[in-house]
């Protein structure tokens, strides 16, 4: 199958023809030069890498009524908000089921790997590996330990079955817990994540020590201290619909402005479909309608390329000849690709070139 159209990717968006067989590419040129002379089926399209959701608490698919109105931090606050007290109460099993429906969801829409802050310490961690074994989509499992303050035993086991650590919140943790939290990370070459900024405003001098890899929210943030975190080169995680339904909204201009890496995440599913396409086009007309606008091209960044960094897989944001990549096709107009991607995509318009049909003329 051919796409001819455009390709949207860490080189940024371009006129091209991508030739797959199967899920890989074996050709990537100039619009009707390709090797197959008509001889192949072609349909008009959109070519990016496969999308990653960047921040995502699949344990919460589990709820799936309007939640409670009232503070953010009565809601979802540890140990006891509204969430883990909902968590305590539900059956392992129904906690599998739901998380396994969440994450086939995010498969319908073409997402290649997930970034779930789990919480439930080790028995979260396997409920989730269960949940979601033989799944498509890549699980990047970050755990948290229990008890406080920490022992070193338990964050040991955690890492052991995750792919690093997510915590709450920095101001929720003794700088000690998280010294020790982070090295045992960078020791194990794990990811070390955490929610800041979200609610009020903290200290970047608090939450980059020790530096972590990921930042989640940081909607509270100043210019200077998005600044220190673009300079520490950490990696901020956004979540625009989770933050709206408590009247927040990341600074995506400003994260756009300052060079900030940048990763777009749906965040609780109690409180949202897991769709990657939902949370781009929320986050562009958001901007649009409070007078600041974000460009597409850093959103789709956000879901398309800037989290294959954060994992050490840069080649997965390239549509390349021979690449690792498996991209997906949107079958959208190629004309201003990046805005049609954030405008007008959903999972109906995906094409897996894998299953497409073979044949000769157009889609």
């Amino acid at each position: 199958m051919i796409v001819e159209g455009a390709i949207v990717d860490a080189d940024g968006p371009r006129a091209a023809y991508v030739r797959f067989q199967g899920e890989r590419v074996a050709e990537v040129g100039k619009i009707g030069t390709d090797s197959t002379h008509g001889s192949e089926r072609r349909i008009r399209g959109i070519v990016i890498p496969p999308p990653v959701n960047g921040h995502i608490h699949l344990g919460d698919a589990v709820s799936t009524r309007e939640p409670p109105t009232g503070p953010l931090e009565r809601l979802v606050k540890p140990p006891d908000g509204w969430k883990f007290t909902l968590l305590r109460s539900a059956t392992a099993s129904a906690k599998r089921r739901a998380i396994a429906a969440a994450v086939a969801r995010m498969g319908r829409e073409g997402i290649a790997a997930a970034i779930d802050f789990r919480e439930e310490g080790e028995e979260g961690l396997r409920l989730l590996r269960r949940a979601t074994r033989g799944s498509r989509v890549r699980i990047v499992a970050l755990g948290r330990p229990l008890e406080r303050p920490i022992l070193p035993e338990e964050v040991e086991r955690v890492l052991e079955l995750s792919d690093g650590i997510g915590l709450s919140s920095a101001r929720e943790e003794s700088h000690g817990d998280r010294a020790r939290i982070g090295t045992a990370c960078k020791k194990a070459r794990k990811l070390f994540g955490m929610h800041a900024s979200e609610n009020v405003r903290e200290d970047p001098d608090v939450y980059l020590d020790p530096r972590p890899d990921l930042l989640v929210h940081l909607t509270e943030a100043t210019d200077a201290d998005l600044e220190q975190v673009a300079r520490a080169g950490v990696t901020v995680a956004v979540c625009p619909r989770s933050n709206a339904l408590f009247g927040r909204r990341p600074r995506l201009s400003a994260l756009e402005r300052i060079g900030v890496p940048t990763v777009l995440g749906t965040d609780n599913v109690m409180f949202h479909a897991p769709s990657i396409w939902r949370e781009l086009e929320f986050a562009y007309v958001s901007n649009r309608l409070a007078g600041e606008r974000v460009s597409p091209e850093f959103l789709v960044r956000a879901a398309c390329v800037t989290p294959w960094n954060l994992l050490g897989e840069p080649e997965q944001a390239r549509v390349q000849a021979d690449g690792p990549s498996r991209p997906i096709v949107v079958r959208l107009p190629p004309d201003d690709p990046a805005y049609q991607l954030v405008g007008r995509a959903t999972e109906h318009l995906i094409v897996r070139p894998a299953s497409a049909k073979g044949g000769k003329g157009p889609g």
